[in-house]
């Protein structure tokens, strides 16, 4: 628990009001905009980058809005679940946000849905993977912009028995994203005749991986397939070439595991394959536009956290389009929000019944440092959305 006075205080500090200009002035109300991502700590940089995306779409697209003026309300989770419930409550019932933009850690969307499922926001999830977000726990008010922990790994499976491997070691930590990505895997793999011979997982959030390297070396197996990222990613990518895997065993992961790393594992991560919703070299000229204007705007390049929250913030203008600017009936915004097609530099996608995008998965190669498109792994590809009832 914290201070509720400091949660007052960092409210009033945190709170920017953004008037966009139109023709036309739908409700002197301003639209309010709550968002909860790390601003501080380990995940800072990908909250940031979340909040550059989305208020710089919004920005852009303010013809949308029909005159309507956007409030923004932003708390640092800190990464933190324990603090979710209380910061989502403030936003909710103290704020009265009209939407709620987070978080980029799992633990805090699963805090975040126990105060928001059903209730009178909408919650769109600009990055955590968590399964139960738009499985068992779905909720018309909740929406995803980035990907279910399925989403990105279930391709791979396929991938792999296309280039004739048939024994395969997994590893990931042991924790819910790392465990639902490597079951991704292994539901494709298995489903077309592949084997899992060791699945391996990994104290979150030990990176000593140099014992469980020596064990895939003695099984020597057709290929390795991993969920790891950030600092771990790092750590992993670099142990594996020491040890004398690379170029002998072939490593595969979730696209996270050379996203936002490539620098730091330098040419370790050569050859490595990922499959993921984009890619900074998707030559397309959406993609070309979108990171030459961010960097243009923030001095500093694009990722794939800011592509997420520069569609959270095309999806939200496009639904108040829709409504001609007046957002009060709920159920009418989350039918405009559903039937949304975003124009997005990772390609155009839309949201399954369960809320989640349709979107393609990439398959991608380290090549001189950045991580090179081979083809499209899976076209639109929805999430199975086991146990959602909408």
């Amino acid at each position: 628990m914290f201070n509720s006075n400091k949660m007052r205080n960092a409210l009033v500090a945190a709170m920017a009001t953004l008037t966009l200009s139109s023709p036309v002035l739908a409700n002197e109300q301003p639209i309010k905009v709550g968002m909860m991502l790390p601003f501080s700590g380990v995940y800072g940089a990908l909250g940031d980058a979340t909040r550059n995306g989305l208020k710089m779409a919004l920005r852009e697209q303010a013809a949308q809005l029909h005159g309507r003026k956007l409030e923004f309300i932003e708390i640092d989770t800190e990464a933190r679940p324990e603090r979710a419930p209380e910061i989502a409550s403030s936003l909710l019932n103290n704020s009265e946000a009209d939407f709620i933009i987070g978080p980029v850690h799992s633990g805090v969307a699963m805090g975040m849905l126990k105060v928001l499922r059903g209730k009178g926001t909408v919650m769109i999830v600009p990055n955590a993977g968590a399964g139960p977000v738009t499985g068992p726990l779905c909720s018309p008010n909740v929406f995803r912009t980035s990907f279910s922990s399925w989403q990105p790994s279930y391709p791979m499976g396929k991938v792999a028995l296309d280039k004739g491997y048939k024994k395969v070691v997994t590893m990931s930590w042991n924790y819910g994203m790392g465990k639902e990505s490597l079951d991704a895997f292994e539901e494709s793999f298995t489903a077309g005749g592949g084997e899992v011979v060791k699945k391996i997982l990994v104290p979150f959030p030990k990176t000593e991986f140099q014992a469980y390297l020596s064990e895939i070396a003695s099984i020597n197996p057709d290929a390795v397939f991993v969920f790891f990222a950030g600092g771990g990613a790092v750590k992993f990518v670099k142990d594996y070439d020491a040890l004398g895997l690379k170029g002998k065993i072939p490593l595969l992961g979730s696209g996270f595991l050379t996203e936002g790393t490539l620098e730091a594992q330098g040419p370790a991560a050569e050859g490595v394959m990922t499959t993921l919703h984009y890619a900074d070299t998707l030559d397309n000229e959406l993609n070309k536009a979108f990171r030459t204007s961010y960097k243009a705007e923030f001095g500093k390049a694009s990722d794939i956290y800011a592509v997420q929250g520069y569609d959270t913030g095309l999806m939200i203008a496009s639904a108040v389009n829709q409504l001609g600017g007046d957002i009060s009936d709920q159920q009418a915004l989350i039918k405009a929000l559903g039937e949304t097609t975003v124009k997005s530099p990772r390609g155009d996608f839309t949201f399954s019944a369960a809320h989640n995008p349709v979107q393609n998965i990439y398959l991608r190669t380290v090549e001189n440092g950045e991580n090179k498109v081979i083809e499209v792994a899976a076209p639109a590809l929805a999430d199975p959305a086991r146990g959602c009832k909408l």
